[in-house]
């Protein structure tokens, strides 16, 4: 491979498929900004699309959720590698390990690095000596990056009060931002028909599918004409991964609709009346601002991130988190709602979204970001 041009700026994430879903706006004002975009991530099914947007594409030897020391010492050498042949002027990185392995091997070539903690992650919800490796490696790794963004200032406030990160360094984001001529509001094609409630998500434990589960479990005895949805993920590779029989026994009981996944979820929150993330902790949850771009009242957890996502009682509904109960009484809150009170904190969600967390407002701040780095100044 040859040696890249000055002006190449390389996006790394943990799957192609967060790339295109996720950072495709991105992708393409920076193309429109003069540079050349390379996306670095493992290999999957998006591969095509992703060059579709006009940037080229390396595949990263990552496993997402491995711990064996001799595979991970190996995969960092074949990034120290990749990248002093490459020496891209500056990287984008997203999730936990990506964030912590290109930082610790930008510092050996000098490159400089803007890093975005979109969350804490599962290490850190879970705790134990996992939670105490990554906090001594973000602590090493993060001395690097000229700019870090955090998506909740509680997620800035722990890793400045661990001092794994130094205040000047860091910044603020409105999460992944949100498309909004996309997901804008669509008239529901079976209104007056029965409720529909939603959650996108992975599937996994940590994103509170448990719970959604039970709270179905218990509303179903009361109206059991309401309609429970699931849409994401199966066979994720992480250990709170639900498994692919577990769904098909809720299925078959007949608790909820489990509709895979899809690209267009537009047309599946079009669907839906309430969208639903019972979440143990979020950085800004992409779902929860999709759904309320489209003015669709929600229902999340009072966790980091999900509270910065719903304002309770005015866009959606908050509730305890670890508890179906509490769950299900928020979503009984919501179905008892008159339609017209449905539709006006659809109505708040929607013009919030707009205000404060539109994906230009976000690709603006990496802009100005890039900028500032490349030019030498601190952000």
């Amino acid at each position: 491979m040859s040696k890249a041009p000055s002006k190449e700026v390389w996006v790394a994430i943990n799957t192609t498929w967060n790339v295109f879903n996720f950072r495709r706006g991105l992708l393409t004002a920076l193309g429109a900004a003069g540079f050349r975009v390379t996306a670095y991530a493992p290999p999957d099914d998006y591969i095509g699309r992703v060059e579709s947007c006009g940037v080229r594409y390396v595949p990263m030897q990552l496993n997402n959720a491995g711990t064996n020391p001799l595979r991970e010492l190996m995969t960092l050498w074949q990034m120290v590698r990749l990248l002093g042949r490459e020496r891209p002027a500056l990287l984008l990185t997203y999730t936990p390990k990506v964030n912590i392995y290109l930082a610790l091997v930008a510092r050996v070539w000098g490159i400089p690095v803007v890093a975005n903690v979109s969350g804490l992650g599962r290490t850190f919800i879970a705790g134990g000596w996992l939670n105490r490796i990554a906090r001594v490696l973000y602590r090493i790794a993060f001395s690097w990056p000229k700019c870090i963004f955090f998506q909740n200032a509680e997620d800035r406030a722990v890793f400045l009060d661990a001092g794994l990160v130094r205040a000047e360094q860091t910044a603020l984001l409105p999460g992944s931002g949100v498309d909004v001529s996309r997901f804008s509001p669509r008239r529901n094609a079976r209104e007056g028909g029965a409720f529909v409630f939603l959650l996108v998500a992975r599937l996994m434990w940590d994103k509170g599918v448990g719970e959604y589960i039970a709270a179905a479990r218990q509303l179903k005895a009361e109206f059991p004409a309401v309609s429970f949805r699931l849409l994401g993920f199966l066979d994720v590779p992480s250990p709170s991964a639900v498994t692919r029989a577990e769904v098909d026994a809720w299925v078959h009981e007949g608790v909820i609709e489990y509709l895979g996944h899809s690209d267009d979820t537009v047309s599946i929150y079009a669907e839906a009346d309430c969208v639903v993330l019972p979440s143990y902790r979020e950085g800004m949850p992409k779902t929860l601002l999709e759904a309320a771009s489209m003015a669709l009242p929600t229902i999340a957890t009072d966790v980091p991130g999900c509270r910065q996502a719903v304002l309770d009682g005015e866009t959606g509904l908050l509730c305890k988190v670890r508890d179906s109960t509490a769950l299900a009484e928020a979503m009984r809150r919501m179905l008892l709602l008159s339609a017209k009170e449905r539709a006006q904190m659809g109505k708040a969600a929607r013009e919030r979204i707009i205000r404060e967390f539109d994906e230009k407002i976000v690709i603006q701040k990496y802009l100005v970001a890039i900028g500032k780095v490349l030019s030498g100044q601190s952000e």
